[in-house]
């Protein structure tokens, strides 16, 4: 799922740069491409962002957080000697090898064998 989300992002951001309406400079505002919870209509490419809400939900549905779309960045909550903490995984990393406290976030990321 999360292959198919990264490539329908890189998708959209594709169309967006060969739309007329982003040469014309009347590029939409950022938090109008990718928002799950855009107050904003439908933007151009609708349906292509649909999709990519509806690939957001479904993982997250499984206990799993999405962090950064460009970045590729999925958090699992989880437990570490009784601190929430969240194992995290980037885009390309073969597996989770990595975990964070549950109140930071990738910055603070630490391997999970330290």
């Amino acid at each position: 799922m999360v292959e198919d989300l990264l490539a329908k992002r890189r998708e959209l951001a594709i169309k967006l740069l060969e739309s007329s309406t982003f040469e014309r400079g009347n590029a939409p505002r950022a938090s109008r491409l990718a928002g799950v919870r855009s107050p904003f209509p439908v933007p151009l490419f609708g349906e292509l962002k649909s999709e990519i809400v509806r690939l957001i939900h479904r993982i997250e549905a499984c206990g799993c957080k999405v962090k950064d779309l460009d970045l590729g960045l999925i958090d699992f909550p989880s437990t570490r000697d009784g601190e929430d903490i969240c194992l995290c995984w980037k885009a390309g990393e073969p597996s989770v090898a990595y975990w964070h406290p549950a109140d930071e976030g990738f910055a603070s990321r630490r391997p999970l064998d330290g």
